[in-house]
């Protein structure tokens, strides 16, 4: 006699960890992290202060296995603070992994858009937008001339004189 179907709550439905854990760790591993939770939980492995100015790029192993080199990306103004701190954040790590696993920290320094590639952004400049025009917001007002709805006559106003700002 077959046993009952487990019915399952989900219905159907993934959690997104489960989804993502295979294409995660394929990621993490090809940059030599064998401990993909170093790179998901950065911030809370080093510390906010730490995770805010520098992010863990790879690992690279010596021909023995032991003692591997963690390359660390910070902006060349955060560099010689981190470079103060390698050694707790080397604890910090190999206490993540468990043992012994990194004997080295290096620093690589970079412009603080990140890499050429695009792969790691710290926090980008923020372009100020000059404010528009008392023409563009009077051509903005008449474009929601129709709307009855004060607020949202308000808020259309807004986003029109943006859009036409962005536009000149």
């Amino acid at each position: 006699m077959k046993a009952p179907r487990h019915s399952s709550t989900t219905r159907g439905f993934s959690r997104a960890s489960t989804l993502m854990q295979d294409r995660i760790r394929k990621a993490s591993e090809e940059r030599g992290f064998a401990v993909s939770r170093l790179l998901t939980h950065w911030a809370e492995v080093v510390g906010s202060a730490v995770a805010d100015v520098a992010t863990p790029v790879n690992v690279t192993y010596s021909k023995g296995g032991m003692g591997a080199t963690l390359t660390l990306l910070t902006t060349g103004s955060h560099a010689p603070m981190v470079e103060m701190q390698k050694e707790q954040i080397r604890e910090k790590v190999n206490a993540c992994y468990g043992y012994r696993a990194i004997s080295r920290v290096r620093i690589t320094q970079t412009a603080p858009t990140g890499f050429s590639d695009g792969h790691v952004t710290f926090k980008p400049a923020v372009k100020r937008q000059k404010a528009p025009s008392e023409a563009m917001q009077l051509q903005a007002k008449d474009l929601s001339r129709g709307v009855e709805s004060d607020a949202l006559r308000a808020a259309l106003i807004a986003l029109g004189a943006n859009v036409l700002n962005k536009r000149n």
